[in-house]
């Protein structure tokens, strides 16, 4: 094995000046909050606009232990009688720590029939879950809901929690 002279084993070569640049480059280039992830908190007051929110009028099934969090299975149904004065425009699925805290966001109108969704979302690992709806008078209903996850899907570092 060939050793280096001491007096040159801290200089750098040409590869690894462009590669620190580089790294250099990337790490100032990416902002640090397209690395965070919002707050449910912040994606409530996103969709509401800072309006009032009533905790009644939201029906939200969804299992409160899933074994898998790949394909959680999830109901939402909102008290309205879906007329052209008194419907519901829309309603909003958000997590507490999945990497995009706003899973779906559903657009009704009042030729809908009824305000219900289904659908399959997956989560994280265990968390609030959150049903939102945006009603024709510019009210807004909410529900939340604790999910115990045991297998947790969307893999990344949430360690922070």
């Amino acid at each position: 094995m060939k050793r280096r002279d001491p007096a040159t084993f801290h200089r750098l070569n040409r590869r690894d000046l462009l590669l620190a640049g580089a790294a250099g480059v990337f790490v100032f280039a990416v902002p640090v909050r397209a690395l965070t992830r919002p707050s449910l908190a912040a994606a409530i007051l996103a969709f509401t606009g800072d309006a009032p929110v009533k905790e009644s009028g939201v029906h939200f099934e969804i299992a409160p232990l899933v074994e898998n969090g790949n394909a959680v299975p999830v109901k939402i149904d909102v008290d309205s009688p879906m007329t052209a004065d008194n419907h519901v425009r829309r309603i909003a699925l958000l997590t507490e720590k999945n990497p995009q805290a706003d899973v779906a966001i559903f657009h009704l109108g009042a030729r809908a029939g009824r305000a219900q969704v289904a659908t399959r979302i997956r989560l994280a690992t265990s968390q609030v879950v959150v049903a939102l709806a945006e009603l024709s008078d510019g009210s807004y209903v909410i529900s939340r809901a604790n999910v115990v996850v045991t297998i947790a899907a969307c893999i990344e570092d949430l360690s922070d929690e």
